[in-house]
């Protein structure tokens, strides 16, 4: 017996339905349903949901509109992309296509890619770092640093606005008004915190990117042997 349906439209139907239902609410019996099949016709392509949710990381992945990348940081239009812009132009590349689903951080945390296609642009991201002086070393360190972090800020910050189709709905559980309130007599510290944690997310997103960009090039040895 052949399935009639193939991996990619699994796959797919999951990405459409994942903004639909969320994570929690994905399962193969929801998909099979969307494709008008019984569920045992999706363990053809898949044994259970992880290796699903490993194919769903992937193809937002391969989704990704990724920047030019050039060890020499030319543009187009001949004007240069230092390696500081590099490096943030990929973290909001990845923001981006994993704001685009719902709960789209979490499929993607901790999922294992399935193919090699993520190969070629951590070439050319290592690539551009190197030839600015940067060891193999100290190039991926950098990008792990960048990337964990996007990934875990896009987790909160899908937990604060989860609608991808209506960003600027915020979750009623985060209630900054009522935070502020509940905390600001005596503990007005934590209570300011909140507004810089869970109010304006990409402006915390932007500033986490340049402490982070200011650490690599603090501690980076520029091609040289570090301090021991």
């Amino acid at each position: 017996m052949v399935s009639r349906i193939d991996r990619k439209q699994v796959v797919d139907t999951a990405l459409r339905l994942l903004n639909e239902v969320g994570l929690d609410g994905l399962t193969l019996r929801r998909i099979a349903k969307e494709l008008n099949v019984q569920a045992p016709a999706l363990y053809w392509h898949f044994k259970n949901k992880q290796e699903l949710l490993d194919e769903m990381a992937t193809e937002m992945f391969r989704r990704m509109k990724w920047p030019r990348l050039s060890p020499d940081g030319r543009e187009a239009d001949g004007s240069a992309r230092t390696w500081q812009d590099t490096l943030l132009a990929c973290a909001r590349a990845l923001r981006r296509e994993l704001l685009a689903y719902r709960d789209g951080g979490k499929v993607f945390s901790g999922t294992r890619l399935t193919d090699e296609s993520h190969a070629a642009p951590t070439d050319r991201l290592l690539g551009r770092l190197t030839a600015e002086g940067f060891t193999p070393t100290e190039a991926v360190r950098a990008w792990w640093t960048v990337y964990n972090f996007t990934i875990g800020l896009v987790i909160e910050e899908q937990s604060i606005h989860p609608d991808p189709e209506n960003p600027a709905d915020r979750d009623p559980a985060y209630d900054l008004e009522g935070r502020a309130r509940r905390l600001g007599e005596k503990h007005p510290l934590a209570a300011a915190a909140g507004w810089e944690m869970f109010g304006d997310v990409e402006a915390g997103f932007e500033a986490g990117l340049r402490i982070i960009v200011a650490g690599v090039e603090a501690t980076r040895s520029g091609g040289r042997p570090g301090p021991v």
